[in-house]
């Protein structure tokens, strides 16, 4: 039987393990939300991060991608996980649909951070989730980059999602993070005057 892994966060644009396959998928009942602190990677225990877990969500779906791991790779990729998901994830077995809504269903392994976790932060209007990236950094680097990284990635892949847009839009305005990088890029390069 093949393990799939389930990526909705900063899997989708670095996992940093090896795998045979890479495919668009999704979860049933779950949505993806900036809820879990984040005191090892986009934050520090005094000032945690913000990143993405999965909450309980009926009729909703989080769309993302799975990756079908190597039968001879699988025991030190998930042991690399267990330590990079270590801060308040736990790794749970859930059915993934691949390919669309039509597509076959796996099981998967996925990483939740679920609510009674020390780290988990909870809700909170979408202006003060982006304020708190905004300000926050950690050894991973900066809380911003996460966020533009991960809605570029959804972006890349077809996903739209509301939370992770919202607060992009919030922190970027109403022009998506491409466009605002590609603009920032071409007002920094030389005029060509040497």
């Amino acid at each position: 039987m093949a393990t799939w892994v389930f990526g909705y966060g900063s899997l989708i644009w670095r996992p940093s393990f090896p795998a045979v396959e890479r495919r668009v998928a999704s979860l049933a009942g779950y949505a993806r939300r900036f809820w879990q602190g984040s005191i090892d990677h986009r934050g520090t225990p005094e000032a945690p991060g913000r990143v993405v877990t999965l909450v309980e969500a009926p009729g909703e779906r989080c769309d993302g991608v799975a990756y079908r791991l190597a039968p001879e790779d699988e025991a030190a990729v998930l042991e690399q996980l267990d330590v990079r998901e270590q801060n308040g994830y736990e790794r749970l077995v859930r059915p993934l649909r691949l390919d669309g809504p039509g597509g076959p269903e796996v099981m998967g392994l996925v990483y939740l951070a679920g609510a009674t976790n020390p780290s988990f932060l909870g809700p909170a209007p979408l202006d003060q989730i982006a304020a708190h990236v905004r300000a926050s950094r950690g050894p991973s680097g900066a809380n911003l980059d996460y966020l533009l990284r991960l809605a570029e990635a959804l972006r890349e892949l077809g996903i739209s999602d509301e939370h992770v847009h919202g607060i992009e839009a919030l922190l970027l305005g109403p022009e998506p993070a491409a466009v605002a990088v590609a603009e920032a890029v071409a007002a920094a390069a030389p005029s060509g005057d040497h």
